[in-house]
């Protein structure tokens, strides 16, 4: 089972190897209190990139706690990217996610090459009765309930609810707390500015947990930003739409600089 620096990863090899080394190396980053899978295979393989799906500290498979700010995982992704020997990566990631490659756009430029922001905000409005569910265990199933209901658009198909409802279970005491915490906490919208990568912001148009006036308020904001909006796809986007996003990322991704030996 590989494991770099605390973190368990899957990596996906989408082509020959010096085709490989001119493209930046790619890591998944999911959601709070989710895990690495939630990603669909169309962007777990996306041809012509090496791809690293990641299950967060303590969540899915990776051992020991999660953490409760975007700073303390941003920090653990330059320590995992150190232990395997890479430099620089574009950073894909997923609401929390997002918000871990907004952080390490903004405090790790120098290990950034791009970053593409998936249902994500510069600060995210949980609502209090999510985050104080989320904190006791006899109060924790109506949290889960509570980020199912406002995950999908109105296509949604009932095993995609299913498959997130069973990740949530799975997720251990006191994580999603901790990452709810951590997205309460988070605010970089006075920073955004500074950013000084590519990237790329993908929302739903129906999407209730990060709505698409904070998806174009987040892009307006970014100084080198492309905006895509998934129309009738909710928080779960990726899901909803694999292909057209897949899609969407890899042509973005082909057009991001990248200076080879730095991956």
């Amino acid at each position: 089972m590989p494991i770099a620096a605390g973190i368990y990863y899957a990596v996906h090899e989408g082509g020959d190897p010096a085709g490989l080394r001119e493209k930046p190396p790619v890591l998944l980053l999911h959601e709070a209190g989710s895990r690495g899978q939630a990603w669909p295979v169309e962007i777990r393989r996306l041809a012509g990139y090496r791809v690293f799906t990641l299950d967060l500290p303590g969540h899915g498979r990776s051992p020991g706690a999660g953490h409760q700010s975007i700073a303390a995982y941003a920090g653990s992704l330059t320590a995992f990217l150190s232990a395997l020997g890479v430099y620089q990566a574009a950073f894909l990631g997923h609401g929390m996610g997002g918000a871990i490659a907004l952080a390490l756009a903004l405090d790790h430029p120098e290990r950034t090459v791009a970053v593409g922001l998936l249902a994500t905000a510069a600060r995210f409005d949980l609502p209090r009765r999510l985050l104080e569910d989320s904190a006791f265990a006899s109060t924790l199933p109506r949290a889960w309930e509570g980020i199912v209901q406002r995950c999908f658009g109105s296509a949604q198909d009932p095993r995609e609810a299913e498959t997130l409802s069973r990740h949530l279970l799975e997720t251990r005491l006191g994580v999603l707390h901790g990452d709810l915490l951590a997205c309460s906490q988070f605010d970089a919208h006075d920073r955004l500015d500074q950013a000084a990568c590519p990237a790329l912001v993908l929302g739903g148009s129906e999407d209730r947990l990060t709505p698409p006036a904070a998806t174009h308020s987040l892009a307006a904001r970014l100084p080198d930003s492309q905006l895509r909006l998934v129309y009738g796809a909710g928080h779960m986007l990726m899901v909803e739409q694999s292909q057209a996003v897949a899609r969407a990322l890899a042509a973005w991704l082909e057009a991001v600089p990248f200076q080879r030996g730095k991956g």
